[in-house]
């Protein structure tokens, strides 16, 4: 077997092997159990409570769950800002970058703040060290911690039992923060800095190339920025080259390394809800279902990039190593197709090759796997979007075989339903219109002057492309497409640094985080005050594998009947196109 394709097949088993033992943790934590960490842990979390006067035994509603979360993120987001805005002149700055432009600005702490880290500036060039460290950094704990304090709330809300009581989300939070993601993370980055990424403040060093050219090459606080961009499932890089810099993903350790911390919580969380609520066969079947659709878009997009373009193939061009443009030639096409599909459908958003450059059946599966935005998800809230289509699934399946939907014991009405339509349909609502407004300007060739203007030059629609006709479509789709995901990878054809992205896709980046945790929080809070039914001959039984097809079919159908027409336009006719 092909060494490339043992790899890729030994990461995948060692982060199963790993998400296991992990998630029987995550649940000790939640649920208040003794773990190791409480040795050291404790006490830094009992200081943090009595300095802040944060009550962490006081149990809140899921409405206080959400108020919480939305005014200590409106907090993080001011705080980043300020940073942004002031970094000239802010300490741990040797290399004298300016501030961001207000707009830029906007953009970046948006997507930090939610866990999307879409970047329209070049990392290294664009933020000081103090607002790597304190801002950007910052946000990729607490932004990960957040969607775990999420799901910590739904999976408290699906116990079997009645109450309006979910637990406090502050103790949550900070146990996400302190007991799962700290640990791992120091882990990571010292390996990280014993395989050769940076971690000092000090300026850009002068080298000499093998060419004698001299040359600036810049450093900083490397190592625990990707440690945490990854386990976060943040994906925002500390150079503007991501995981393909040399630094950043040193050799093919490293990105084995990162592959697997990025995909292991969101496996892990999955596990996490089965012992949490002791029902580990529904977590299996749950965790079968992600799988299935993971694997049929990443056997497509290996095969596609090992084989090549057709086009050059048909000029009797060789390619060895398969579509090695945009690629590393330390990681080769097998490690950065898998990449490229680990990294879209859980959200990190990091990259180990140019999606741009990518086979257009690749292009077209990344793009499906942010549209479906629950094939293992992001940390948190990946589960949260994959509980929506599991209550869509139960109403369904309840009706087609004529009994009373009902989810762990709870009925599923019409409350629980509308809540569970409106998130499941603004996910491509947000995406197709905005695509739809980009489009027309596009095709206008539209000026609006200051909205296309940024320090150097002013851009015209058409001078967003580096690529025109289909690929120009599926760059605009793609990029609504990561942000509406929080995801934050793009093809980067598009010239998505002025003005008008920067606005837009904040506006899609704030909707698109917070409605899809309200909503599940929402629903798990309405379903925990209803009385417990235990289950009886008539209950739809959801921890099987008929259940588990229906909720693979519904999600299909959901994203096929919403996204074809905009895919069918974009990579769909570029497939078409190059053979």
């Amino acid at each position: 077997m092909n060494t490339e394709l043992l790899g890729v097949i030994a990461m995948f088993v060692a982060t199963l092997l790993l998400a296991l033992p992990l998630g029987k943790y995550i649940a000790k934590v939640y649920s208040g159990d003794k773990v190791w960490t409480d040795t050291f842990m404790g006490p830094l979390e009992k200081l943090f409570f009595k300095l802040s006067r944060i009550d962490e035994l006081r149990e809140m509603s899921w409405k206080q769950h959400l108020t919480t979360l939305l005014t200590i993120n409106l907090i993080w987001f001011l705080w980043a800002m300020f940073c942004l805005l002031n970094q000239n002149w802010l300490p741990l700055n040797p290399d004298h970058i300016p501030a961001q432009a207000p707009d830029m600005a906007f953009n970046t702490a948006i997507s930090f703040l939610v866990n999307c880290n879409l970047q329209d500036y070049s990392g290294e060039t664009g933020a000081s060290y103090f607002t790597q460290v304190y801002a950007l950094m910052f946000l990729q704990f607490v932004s990960a911690g957040t969607g775990m304090a999420a799901a910590a709330v739904v999976f408290n809300a699906l116990k079997d039992r009645s109450t309006e009581k979910l637990g406090n989300f502050y103790n949550y939070f900070l146990k996400s923060c302190t007991r799962i993601l700290l640990p791992i993370c120091i882990l990571v980055a010292v390996m990280h800095v014993f395989n050769g990424t940076p971690m000092t403040f000090k300026g850009m060093e002068t080298q000499i190339s093998m060419q004698g050219d001299t040359t600036q090459v810049s450093r900083g606080p490397v190592a625990a920025f990707v440690a945490i961009k990854h386990l976060g499932t943040n994906g925002g890089g500390f150079f503007g080259a991501n995981s393909t810099h040399p630094l950043e993903n040193p050799n093919y350790f490293t990105n084995m390394l990162q592959l697997i911390i990025q995909i292991l919580i969101p496996f892990a969380m999955v596990f996490a809800m089965g012992f949490y609520l002791r029902r580990k066969k529904l977590a299996w079947v749950f965790w079968c279902v992600m799988t299935i659709g993971f694997l049929l878009l990443v056997v497509p997009t290996v095969i596609a990039e090992i084989h090549g373009n057709p086009a050059l193939a048909h000029m009797g061009i060789s390619q060895p190593g398969g579509n090695m443009e945009g690629k590393e030639v330390r990681f080769a096409s097998y490690a950065t197709a898998f990449w490229s599909i680990a990294t879209t459908v859980i959200s990190t958003g990091s990259v180990n090759g140019m999606h741009d450059s990518f086979m257009p059946v690749s292009g077209m599966n990344m793009l499906l796997g942010m549209m479906i935005n629950s094939f293992y998800g992001g940390v948190g809230v990946g589960f949260l979007n994959f509980f929506i289509y599991v209550i869509l699934a139960v109403f369904i399946g309840g009706l087609m075989v004529g009994r009373t939907p009902e989810f762990l014991g709870k009925k599923i009405e019409a409350r629980e339903m509308k809540i569970a339509m409106i998130i499941a349909l603004f996910h491509p609502f947000l995406i197709l219109v905005f695509t739809a407004i980009s489009s027309y300007l596009a095709a206008h060739n539209t000026d609006m002057g200051w909205w296309f203007t940024d320090a150097n030059c002013k851009h015209n629609a058409i001078g967003w492309f580096n690529n025109p006709s289909y690929h120009g479509f599926s760059e605009m789709l793609y990029q609504y497409t990561s942000c509406s995901a929080n995801n934050g990878s793009g093809f980067e054809g598009l010239a998505d640094n002025n003005p008008f992205w920067n606005i837009t896709a904040g506006i899609v980046l704030l909707f698109s985080r917070y409605l899809p945790i309200i909503g599940p929080v929402a629903i798990a809070g309405l379903l925990a005050q209803k009385k417990y039914i235990p289950e009886s001959g008539g209950t739809l039984k959801t921890d099987t594998s008929t259940f588990g097809l229906l909720v693979f079919a519904v999600k299909i159908i959901i994203a096929a009947l919403a996204f074809f027409p905009a895919l069918a336009l974009g990579p769909i006719a570029e497939l078409f196109t190059r053979h």
